[in-house]
């Protein structure tokens, strides 16, 4: 079980890290002057349902005062605005900007061009074990640590 234990956690952190780092030098190569977390975070802001700063912080599972740190280094450069609720001037809320649309077009293509390899290259698409596995590992990771990011971020 040992064995299992350590090769699973050099699958993962290996996995990880190197997509991270891949996706960074694409997108460095296409002119991106942007880390991956400010990408991941400008990815959060778009995909998410709620744009109050808030739940924002919540789906990026970091405290609110890091977003309001990372954002304002987002505004910065141009790629996310904030401002008040109409109805509530309490909530902050925060969009993107188009420039940030052209640097997660570039992001999406990555991923879209990195996953269509990989199905095609190792033949992904008929190994339904593989995708059962990963999906029960993400569906662990999720129950497993969603409160706890909550309550200590």
């Amino acid at each position: 079980m040992d064995r299992t234990k350590h090769t699973l956690n050099e699958l993962l952190v290996g996995l990880f890290n190197y997509i991270l780092y891949i996706e960074e030098k694409n997108l460095h190569d296409k002119g991106v002057k942007l880390t991956m977390h400010e990408v991941h975070t400008l990815e959060s802001i778009q995909k998410t349902r709620d744009n109050s700063m808030t739940y924002v912080a919540r789906r990026c599972m970091v405290a609110q005062s890091t977003l309001t740190s990372n954002v304002a280094k987002l505004e910065k450069k141009g790629y996310a605005v904030r401002y008040k609720d109409e109805n509530d001037k309490r909530i902050t809320r925060v969009k993107i900007t188009d420039k940030a649309l052209e640097v997660l077009k570039i992001h999406d293509d990555f991923h879209e061009h990195m996953i269509n390899k990989a199905v095609h290259d190792l033949g992904l698409d008929e190994n339904e074990l593989l995708i059962d596995t990963l999906e029960n590992i993400l569906e662990y990771l999720r129950e497993e640590y969603h409160d706890k990011t909550k309550t200590t971020k």
